[in-house]
């Protein structure tokens, strides 16, 4: 599904915090090329994400990156994303890795917080 269990948690708790407050959502997906199959896997991601969420005002983006760029390339798209649409909250899944995978792998969720302008909430796996 969509990115996986977390990001499914993510979205739920995006979706809850949408409906207390009456607020907009904005589902957003990130891809590193801009082939015709990628975005529209990207696309097919987002309407899943879509139909998963009870809620009026939703809409999705599909956000392209240059692949060069990498993790900071994703993060500075979605920085860029968020100040444009002068966004209140961001929810992010985190995979939570600890130890040497997370040194050497990096984390997407973890580095908006020093980029993005807003407050940014990380959703953790749930313990099985």
């Amino acid at each position: 599904m969509y990115g996986g269990e977390t990001s499914k948690h993510a979205l739920e708790e995006a979706e809850h915090i949408t409906n207390t407050y009456n607020a907009a959502l904005c589902i957003i997906h990130a891809i590193t090329s801009n082939n015709k199959a990628d975005k529209e896997v990207g696309a097919e991601i987002l309407a899943q994400a879509k139909l998963q969420v009870n809620t009026l005002n939703v809409e999705t983006r599909l956000l392209e990156v240059e692949g060069k760029y990498g993790l900071n390339g994703i993060i500075d798209v979605i920085a860029a994303a968020t100040a444009d649409w002068e966004t209140d909250l961001l929810v992010v899944g985190t995979a939570n890795r600890r130890g040497l995978k997370r040194f050497v792998v990096g984390s997407v969720a973890e580095q908006p917080v020093a980029k993005i302008n807003c407050s940014v909430l990380l959703v953790r796996p749930q313990k099985t």
